[in-house]
């Protein structure tokens, strides 16, 4: 390789934010659901596969499981059968030399692997992401099944929270799609607290009681903000279940003005379209941090520009890696290769053009790799 280019094959990485896998074996129609951020069939007469993400899949991740590169979508999910859900979790997993995992508990808890599962699954160090939402509906549900009143139920989710927060690095909001990211951003009055949590123990009827009133959103970040917490935050691109013009970052100026002292620390994730704006914020908050996961893997082969892209504004220091992968192990695989081959792009660009010094591009690519997540999440 020649001596003014960077190797990032190596590179130590710390996925900050994903999530479990399936444990079991999947049809054609199961797997496609999880390669999609739609939550419908694909159209009739097409199929997810013929997309980046497929596209990727099939070139990627077909070697790793002794199939040559762009095997044919059925042929692929055959072999994936015949090896069984554990060993294909267990290659692609492992095969993306991730060390560290940052694993949001709380979307679709019984379906995908829990945190220490993974960790074995993966042979890697995790540490637990707790998510704001669904922490407020367990102890929601759990006090009007217990009968208890609605008066105690601030109470009952800050300890619910701080008692989380022994162990876990970090929480979750996704305010993005429960009210948008327009929400006021100054803290609940007891008052309009209190009213709100009346309203929606009122309205239980024996389903999930989906969180979405903005006052209680509110408090449990203004709760997170006070304990100094790491808080991941959606932004942009996400499935159909989002209004994605009201997860624009530049929404959280305000929330993020006003906390800027407080020690707690914003994770922009995914960002996509809204990277660029992510970075403006990373650049002018101490506290606030960003990726651009998710939208990796989803945009593939044109992945190599949204990483450049990442990389205009923001402070080195201040972007972290992930994948956002969910339920199928190809995303980790996919994700990560296409971030290596992204970011060494990136950087060998900057070293064609500027003489960058290629241990100070490969101290660049360590920092964005494990180092800047380390620090956001105090683990040093």
């Amino acid at each position: 390789m020649s001596t003014n280019r960077v190797d990032l094959s190596q590179l130590e990485l710390f996925d900050h934010h994903c999530h479990g896998v399936v444990a079991r074996d999947l049809d054609r129609a199961e797997f496609e659901e999880l390669i999609s951020e739609s939550s419908r069939p694909a159209t009739a007469g097409t199929t997810r596969f013929d997309s980046q993400v497929g596209f990727g899949i099939r070139r990627h991740c077909a070697p790793l499981l002794d199939l040559e590169p762009f095997a044919e979508p059925d042929a692929y999910l055959a072999r994936r059968r015949e090896l069984g859900f554990d060993e294909v979790n267990r290659r692609l997993m492992r095969a993306t030399g991730i060390g560290t995992y940052g694993i949001e508990s709380g979307h679709a808890p019984g379906t995908i692997t829990e945190v220490a599962e993974t960790a074995e699954v993966a042979a890697a160090a995790v540490h637990e992401i707790v998510r704001l939402e669904r922490l407020a509906e367990e102890v929601a549900t759990r006090m009007h099944a217990a009968g208890e009143p609605a008066s105690g139920f601030a109470e009952a989710i800050r300890a619910e929270i701080d008692t989380r927060l022994e162990s876990a690095i970090g929480v979750k909001s996704i305010a993005a799609y429960r009210c948008g990211l327009d929400f006021d951003p100054t803290r609940p009055s007891p008052v309009e607290l209190q009213d709100a949590v009346e309203t929606w123990f009122a309205g239980f009827d024996g389903s999930w009681p989906r969180l979405a009133n903005p006052a209680i959103i509110r408090m449990l970040l203004w709760h997170a903000i006070d304990r100094c917490a790491a808080i991941q935050l959606h932004i942009g691109y996400g499935d159909d279940d989002v209004d994605l013009h009201r997860c624009n970052p530049l929404l959280l100026t305000r929330l993020l003005r006003a906390s800027v002292d407080s020690g707690a620390r914003f994770m922009l994730l995914h960002c996509y379209p809204f990277h660029r704006e992510a970075g403006y914020l990373a650049d002018v908050f101490p506290h606030v941090y960003f990726d651009v996961g998710l939208a990796i893997n989803y945009t593939g082969s044109r992945s190599e520009a949204v990483i450049a892209e990442s990389l205009e504004l923001a402070p080195f220091g201040k972007i972290l890696f992930s994948t956002d992968a969910f339920g199928a192990a190809e995303l980790y695989t996919l994700g990560t290769l296409l971030f290596r081959r992204g970011l060494s792009a990136a950087l060998d660009r900057f070293i064609e053009l500027d003489d960058w010094p290629v241990a100070e591009a490969s101290r660049v690519a360590d920092l964005i790799g494990h180092r800047n997540a380390r620090r956001a999440y105090r683990l040093d």
